[in-house]
């Protein structure tokens, strides 16, 4: 995989954490989606970042029923890349979309998936 050796070279993971701490993006999950392909997990992840950005400033200006069907379809598309954080913090904004604390780790697991996936397509 591509990708792979970029990570290894990257000093931390974007979560404050030393190399060897949980990478933001399951890059074992990612390979077996797109078969193994590089260029087609570049462009997966590309793609998820900028649905994930969008999401979140869906979310930041929606009422309740717009997070709640936000945080579904964003639940989805992590789970789908490997973006396990960002999944499990999308469902539980889903389960209680007034909850601000469940929106900004939302926010700051989105933020930090961004920068691990920018890193990798450098």
């Amino acid at each position: 995989m591509a990708a792979l050796g970029i990570v290894f070279d990257a000093p931390e993971n974007g979560t404050g954490g030393p190399q060897g701490a949980k990478r933001p993006i399951d890059l074992d999950l990612l390979q077996k989606q797109t078969m193994g392909d590089p260029a087609l997990e570049t462009e997966v992840l590309q793609l998820f970042a900028r649905q994930a950005r969008c999401c979140v400033l869906e979310m930041a200006s929606g009422d309740r029923a717009t997070i709640v069907a936000t945080a579904h379809r964003l639940k989805g598309a992590a789970g789908a890349v490997g973006a396990l954080d960002v999944s499990d913090a999308a469902e539980q904004l889903e389960a209680m979309p007034g909850d601000a604390a469940r929106m900004a780790r939302l926010h700051a697991a989105v933020t930090v998936a961004e920068n691990f996936i920018l890193k990798l397509c450098r």
